[in-house]
C-alpha cells in the first residue's frame, strides 16, 4: 500500500471558495480541488499548506484554524498506480493574505478560481473538496465528517 500525507486549504470568502484546477500529467483529465499537497519529509503539516497555497495559486496565506483529518484508502481497481494507496488529509481553514491569482509554473494546477459555494456541486472535483467545505461548514468537534460518496462528479 502506497500512503500520503497531506495538508490542504480551505479558503471562504463573502460566499465563495478558492479552487484549484488540477490536470493529471499523465492522462490530461482535469478535476477541481483544494490548494495543497503533500507533507515533505520532516515538514509541519501547518507549513506546508502555506507553502502549497503560494506554489500553487501565487498568494499568501494564513493558518486561521484547523478544520480536521480525512483518512481514506483508495483500492487498488481505483487507485492511480493501480496499488491500494491511503491518503491522509489535514484541512485548514486559510485566510488569503495577498498576492495574484496564476497558474502554478511548471505545476499541475492549471488555474485558480474564487467559486460560489453552491456552484461547487456541479464541479468535476476531488472528493476532499466535499470533505473540507463539510469542515467548514459543521466544524465537527472530533474534526471528522463521514466518509463522501465516490462516482458522478466527485471522485478520488
Amino acid at each position: 500500500m502506497s500512503f500520503r500525507l497531506a495538508a490542504y486549504a480551505v479558503c471562504i470568502e463573502d460566499g465563495r471558495v478558492l479552487v484549484s484546477r488540477y490536470v493529471s500529467p499523465l492522462t490530461g483529465a482535469s478535476n477541481w480541488t483544494f490548494p495543497g499537497g503533500r507533507v515533505e519529509q520532516s515538514e509541519d503539516p501547518f507549513d506546508a499548506v502555506i507553502r502549497e497555497v503560494a506554489e500553487e495559486t501565487g498568494c499568501d496565506a494564513v493558518v486561521e484554524r484547523l478544520l480536521g483529518v480525512d483518512s481514506r484508502v483508495i483500492p487498488a481497481s481505483e487507485a492511480n498506480a493501480g496499488t491500494e494507496h491511503q491518503n491522509v488529509g489535514v484541512f485548514y481553514q486559510v485566510g488569503i493574505t495577498g498576492g495574484e491569482l496564476r497558474p502554478e509554473p511548471d505545476g499541475d494546477i492549471a488555474e485558480s478560481v474564487w467559486t460560489p459555494i453552491p456552484d461547487v456541486a456541479g464541479l468535476q472535483r476531488s472528493s476532499l473538496v466535499d470533505v473540507g467545505l463539510a469542515l467548514a461548514q459543521t466544524r465537527p468537534p472530533t474534526g471528522h465528517v463521514p466518509p463522501v460518496p465516490i462516482g458522478g462528479l466527485v471522485q478520488h
